[in-house]
């Protein structure tokens, strides 16, 4: 296992690509930083919540959580496996049956937060440089992974959040051991065009990856 961790980080993903940045010519311009948040087995997407973005995200309004709110500095996204992300929200809340969930298969959730300012230095945060281009693939990538119900519409799960500025959405794709939280973020990233490692399921071999396989300009300091 230990050799297919390995392996799963420093092989990367896409394989190969060609290079954006000419020889001696500077890199793009950044124009948007996100932010990739980690716990010890979860990341998070944290966009900044500007205008914009906030019109992207104005639908969770109507669930009674409005992202153009005075003092949101951040749009959180994370997906998970609906068992364990709904029902255990810190580790005294753990129980057998969502574990078993997480270690097998599951339905899908989109956890949607508000934030205020998030210290960029803290360990648990990378900040991460996009161009415009890059920065509306990943917004669509985060969109598209909403279920939608017959009229287009994205479909909160009632009554399920952490408290009062989190929301839960039903999800595309079945979470698995293989495919969890990490996959999904480190899938988003590269529909932005970073590069990953091949599997990293854990947050710490998404992060190492992403430093390992992308220029420093694309991972702020």
């Amino acid at each position: 296992m230990v050799l297919v961790l390995g392996l799963g980080v420093l092989i990367p993903r896409p394989l190969f690509v060609s290079s954006p940045v000419a020889a001696g010519a500077p890199p793009p311009k950044a124009t948007r930083t996100i932010l990739l948040l980690s716990t010890e087995i979860h990341t998070d997407l944290a966009l900044p919540a500007s205008p914009d973005v906030a019109e992207r995200f104005s639908f969770m309004a109507a669930d009674g959580l409005d992202p153009s709110q005075p003092g949101v500095a951040y749009i959180i996204a994370g997906w998970g496996g609906r068992s364990f992300y709904i029902e255990t929200p810190t580790w005294s809340d753990l129980s057998p049956g969502p574990v078993f969930n997480a270690l097998t298969y599951d339905r899908s959730v989109m956890h949607m937060a508000l934030a205020g300012d998030i210290d960029r230095d803290h360990p648990t945060v990378t900040p991460v440089e996009l161009d415009e281009d890059a920065f509306e693939r990943l917004m669509q990538g985060v969109l598209a992974s909403f279920s939608l119900d017959g009229s287009g519409e994205r479909i909160v799960v009632p009554g399920a959040q952490y408290g009062e500025y989190d929301l839960f959405y039903e999800a595309e794709g079945l979470f698995t051991a293989l495919a969890g939280c990490n996959v999904w973020t480190g899938a988003t990233l590269r529909q932005a065009g970073l590069r990953t490692g091949w599997w990293t399921p854990l947050p710490g071999l998404l992060i190492l990856s992403l430093k390992l396989h992308n220029p420093d300009y694309r991972l702020a300091s």
